[in-house]
């Protein structure tokens, strides 16, 4: 006699897809894309709750046209009489190393290294593009990088970059006003005038300036950090960088060596 094994197939493919949602949800939870996002919410509802929204306004995800016909993307600026404030956010696991000047920082995770752009210099093009479009002293313009995610700093680092909470210290610690009601106004306005239209089609763009940029003759691919190899341009796929471009070593997956571009 022939066994009929239809109806237990049936049932194992039943169970399977009412397990697929919550195995779907398990993946979406820990995946760098949602970790990333909630970084920055935190950015958000920790500057809500602790800037007084009086004296401090929070403008989120701001892109840019820069003076090379191109975009630069910022997290969140805000802006106050005692300066206006751009804040980077990174959202990072393992160990940190990096200093003021040192062109690339280390990411550690057990016994393979990272490296990645300090990010004071990506934020120092921020800084310069928001400066020309307020036409507003560099020195009031003040860079903030925060560090979301399970990460410990190893190196002693600026007091402008900071883990978690400590971004609202270091803004609250700026005591002295330097704009007028008006003049905090007046900057609200430019920035919310001259910022491009928050929209996936935005993020293309502002993507493809990053390729077209690194695709110039005088972007010549780097040597890998890490081997010595040639590096091949990549497309950040999770996280909060999502989209943005870095050199990754031609011989990933046995080396992961990479290298961060301008942003």
């Amino acid at each position: 006699m022939q066994l009929d094994f239809t109806p237990i197939i049936a049932q194992v493919f039943t169970g399977f897809l009412y397990l697929l949602p919550i195995l779907l949800l398990i993946a979406f939870f820990k995946s760098a894309r949602f970790k990333g996002a909630m970084g920055e919410w935190a950015v958000n509802v920790a500057s809500s709750l602790a800037l007084n929204k009086r004296d401090y306004h929070l403008i989120k995800d701001v892109t840019l046209p820069t003076e090379d016909g191109g975009t630069t993307q910022i997290d969140h600026i805000i802006v106050s009489r005692y300066g206006i404030f751009v804040v980077e956010t990174k959202n990072m696991q393992g160990w940190i190393f990096g200093g003021d000047y040192q062109p690339m920082w280390t990411q550690k995770i057990y016994k393979q290294s990272f490296k990645f752009q300090n990010p004071l210099r990506q934020n120092y093009k921020h800084l310069k593009t928001l400066q020309a479009c307020l036409d507003v002293e560099l020195k009031h313009l003040h860079s903030v990088i925060v560090f979301t995610g399970d990460c410990t700093f190893k190196t002693p680092l600026p007091e402008n970059v900071v883990r978690a909470g400590g971004y609202i210290r270091y803004i609250k610690s700026w005591t002295e006003g330097v704009f007028s009601p008006e003049q905090v106004q007046e900057y609200i306005t430019a920035i919310e005038s001259g910022r491009l239209e928050p929209s996936a089609a935005t993020r293309k763009a502002h993507i493809q300036h990053l390729k077209g940029a690194v695709n110039q003759p005088q972007s010549k691919p780097p040597n890998c950090p890490k081997c010595g190899s040639q590096m091949v341009m990549r497309e950040t796929r999770n996280g909060p960088n999502v989209g943005r471009m870095f050199w990754g070593c031609s011989h990933f997956p046995r080396c992961r060596g990479m290298v961060s571009i301008k942003d």
